[in-house]
């Protein structure tokens, strides 16, 4: 069986791309980290960031486009993709992707502020007040 689940935070905003009509593609680079700790002799483990390249298909790649963001902490199971290629000067490159499956938004929604309100609402909004 091939799984892998993260929790970490977006490092920059993600690149979609649209191919064919409708059918997107996402690639993000999500951070998770290891929590440094002291071994019992006093020795100072330190944190551990690890970089992941996770791309995203269809509807997720959608929903990647729409919410979103750099910061952001997310929930990705998929499946680990090993590759390689050989450059122009013929050296061999190792890349290690995240095909996700699954995703799940663990950022709290932004409150809205009064500036997102829609100026209609506002209105009502206060004619209401004034008629109590």
């Amino acid at each position: 069986m091939n799984k892998v689940m993260l929790i970490g935070n977006v490092g920059k905003e993600p690149e979609v791309r649209y191919y064919d009509r409708d059918q997107a593609y996402a690639t993000l680079r999500l951070a998770t980290k290891e929590r440094g700790y002291t071994l019992q002799n006093g020795t100072q483990v330190p944190d551990r960031t690890d970089w992941h390249t996770v791309r995203l298909w269809n509807n997720l790649a959608k929903i990647v486009e729409r919410y979103v963001h750099t910061g952001d902490k997310l929930y990705i199971e998929g499946r680990i993709r090993y590759l390689s290629y050989d450059d122009k000067k013929g050296q061999r490159h190792y890349v290690t992707e995240i095909y996700a499956e699954n995703l799940e938004l663990l950022s709290p929604k932004p409150t809205p502020t009064s500036s997102d309100r829609n100026p209609k609402e506002e209105a009502s909004g206060e004619k209401e007040q004034q008629e109590e």
